[in-house]
């Protein structure tokens, strides 16, 4: 399966989920690549994202977390804000994203407290 996410900066770059969901419901595979041109018929791979399939309990650790992402941009935003391309939606963007943050930390707090972290089961 491979389908193609609507992004805003999709005249420059696609991003694509290659696989079917699985543990947990969601994909688990992205793939980011430069959108096509005039001048080119190959497209430029310019990464792949692999996201944890299951709990690291059953199945290892075999990829990242959206927290990781989360934290990726977070820190570039940052960047962004203690240079010259500081903005106000720069700002907005950062404060929403460290608030995403925060919700899914308190997520996992909340499991790790019930005892169902790296299981696929609800809170008991």
């Amino acid at each position: 399966m491979k389908r193609k996410l609507n992004i805003g900066t999709s005249r420059f770059i696609e991003v694509f989920c290659t696989d079917e969901s699985g543990q947990g419901g969601a994909c688990h595979e992205y793939h980011i690549k430069k959108a096509p041109t005039d001048d080119s018929n190959l497209p430029h791979v310019f990464g792949t994202v692999s996201f944890q399939n299951g709990p690291i309990k059953d199945f290892g650790i075999n990829g990242c977390h959206q927290e990781d992402l989360l934290a990726i941009v977070i820190d570039r935003l940052h960047f962004f804000q203690a240079g010259t391309f500081s903005c106000r939606e720069n700002a907005l963007a950062l404060t929403k994203l460290e608030e995403a943050m925060h919700w899914l930390n308190h997520r996992t707090t909340d499991r790790q407290a019930h005892g169902v972290e790296g299981a696929n089961q609800h809170r008991k």
